[in-house]
């Protein structure tokens, strides 16, 4: 028999596993807890496992940053068995919580914790059933029952109280497998490890490019130290040709991973929802980005880097972000990143943080949750300015992956190409793209290339994109969108803006990626009224209400606010 509060959570993955962690921490007992996961591995998710990594791949955090779950990666990495020790070169004896770590193992350490929790379940007696290799395609809603069905592929049906969706990464794909040579992204891995005695063209420059350029690396050449422990590269005899162009926005590589001072500072950084109403009441019902980033960012400083907040204390957002990004453009992207190496491996060796890096992190979470209170005057400012900078700066490339990219730049093999705004591929059907861009010197240009791949990272996907169509079409879930402040405006910038809407009372509206939802993660419909059975965790389909979703991190803290709406309700 089932127990009143029976809760699914969709997706096995990092998200479905901090959400489950909240469940079995609660004290509370009355609940049952069913956990659907489409592939064979609880825990390690798309990131992870062989969906997203390969041996290559490595985290972009250490154990001490992941936020707490039953055991921690330096404990467990003492209990693993020689072989696989062996298998991802891991000394015991010399590794500690301030390492980062293949993504395959990382992956085996979150499944092992998913299997804790599963104990600790059984413990309090609470019931638990968990089905792998299942998927679900479709949820509907039931609101006079009030009671959420989930659908199988194979056409088994479940019925819920309450249904929180963690499917985490998505990449639909649109062109690959229709167009030879073309990749709508770089996963699995194991699909790039073919030999190209060709240039590759590959779209970004993020963690997700440095993904593909590990893999297709191996697979068209090695690596090899010198006596003097310098990383060379050398092209396969059969792949002279061999070439990684990077095509990229602003022509520039993400910042190198650092020494954080207080790896869990986000946790506190996050404004109360007393801030949010006051500051909203300030200012025609909006909260506004100026203040968060006053708020989140200059006034951290004031304390432990007076002399930098006297720098910084009088500069707009804008004008902070001009200083930081022009120095960057004004730099060759390697020699950039080659010196961000050196400062980021004394920043380790010393365990002094880069501290306006660190802080930029912390303004990245914080305005995470309330930017669905922003007005679209805002988003748009947020968009096209700052989450520039937070895209290049938070990313925290590991050292390994970055002397990867060093010694490819130096053998000729790797190159960055700034395309600016107006790059796009054209897919040719005989196969491959045609790169049209403009290029520094403002000329127009164009390339050819057999084999394109897509590395600008998890897309914000729209409402239609939503696999579970009963929630379309019976309009439980809405389009997230934010209103302008100003409707001249809207007026003006619709003229440019495709994405910029009136409706029916003249009022101008801009449409953002994925569904409305709220504070607490609630599907919000047309009529904005929020859903008590329904949760939405999975980042591709919130995007718009929360632009910059920050993994493991991002995970602890939604998962605090769901629990807390399941029991309050």
């Amino acid at each position: 028999m089932k127990k009143n509060n029976n809760i699914v959570i969709i997706g096995g993955g990092p998200s479905g596993l901090f959400m489950f962690k909240r469940l079995i921490d609660s004290g509370r007992t009355d609940i049952s807890i069913d956990i659907f996961e489409k592939s064979a591995q609880l825990g390690a998710g798309m990131p992870y496992s062989k969906a997203g990594a390969n041996t290559e791949h490595i985290t972009n955090v250490s154990g001490n940053e992941i936020p707490e779950l039953v055991t921690s990666v330096e404990e467990w990495i003492g209990t693993l068995p020689a072989q696989t020790l062996n298998r991802f070169n891991i000394n015991p004896e010399k590794f500690n919580d301030y390492k980062v770590m293949p993504r395959l193992l990382f992956g085996q350490y979150l499944s092992a914790q998913f299997d804790l929790l599963k104990k600790e379940a059984d413990n309090k007696g609470i019931s638990i059933e968990i089905y792998t290799n299942k998927e679900i395609v479709d949820i509907v809603d039931h609101p006079v029952r009030n009671k959420v069905i989930v659908k199988c592929s194979d056409n088994s049906s479940f019925e819920y109280d309450k249904a929180v969706i963690c499917t985490g990464h998505r990449w639909p794909e649109k062109f690959e497998g229709k167009i030879p040579g073309y990749f709508d992204s770089p996963y699995p891995p194991s699909k790039l490890e073919f030999k190209a005695n060709h240039p590759i063209a590959i779209k970004g420059s993020s963690l997700t490019a440095i993904d593909a350029i590990r893999t297709l690396a191996r697979s068209n050449g090695h690596f090899k130290l010198t006596e003097n422990e310098k990383l060379l590269f050398e092209r396969s005899v059969e792949c002279e040709d061999f070439k990684l162009v990077m095509h990229s926005r602003n022509g520039m590589l993400p910042a190198v991973r650092f020494h954080l001072e207080d790896p869990h500072l986000l946790k506190d950084s996050i404004l109360s929802k007393e801030e949010v109403e006051q500051n909203k009441s300030e200012n025609n019902g909006f909260l506004s980005l100026d203040f968060v980033f006053e708020r989140n960012f200059k006034e951290l400083f004031k304390e432990k880097r007076p002399q930098f907040y006297e720098i910084i204390k009088a500069l707009t957002m804008e004008e902070f972000v001009a200083i930081v990004m022009d120095k960057r453009a004004n730099s060759d992207p390697f020699e950039l990143f080659k010196a961000e190496y050196f400062e980021a491996e004394e920043s380790i060796d010393k365990e002094e943080s880069v501290y306006w890096k660190e802080l930029l992190a912390v303004l990245s979470f914080a305005m995470n949750y309330p930017a669905k209170y922003f007005s679209a005057e805002d988003m748009l400012r947020l968009q096209k300015t700052l989450m520039p900078l937070i895209s290049i700066v938070i990313a925290f490339v590991p050292q390994s992956s970055v002397e990867e990219l060093l010694a490819l730049h130096e053998a000729g093999v790797l190159e960055i190409i700034s395309v600016g705004e107006d790059g796009e591929e054209e897919p040719k059907v005989e196969g491959g793209i045609v790169y049209h861009f403009t290029d520094e010197s403002g000329i127009r240009r164009t390339i050819r290339y057999k084999t394109f791949i897509n590395c600008v990272g998890q897309p914000h996907l729209s409402l239609n994109d939503l696999p579970y169509k009963s929630l379309i079409s019976e309009e439980t879930v809405t389009a997230a969108r934010l209103k302008f402040e100003h409707n001249k405006n809207g007026m003006v910038a619709a003229k440019t803006n495709k994405k910029i809407v009136k409706d029916e009372k003249g009022d101008y509206f801009l449409n953002v990626p994925g569904i409305a939802i709220n504070d607490s993660f609630q599907v919000v419909d047309k009529y904005n009224a929020l859903n008590e059975r329904i949760f939405m965790m999975a980042v591709p389909y919130i995007g718009g209400y929360n632009p910059d979703y920050s993994g493991l991190d991002f995970c602890e803290a939604a998962s605090a606010r769901i629990a807390k709406a399941i029991f309050e309700n």
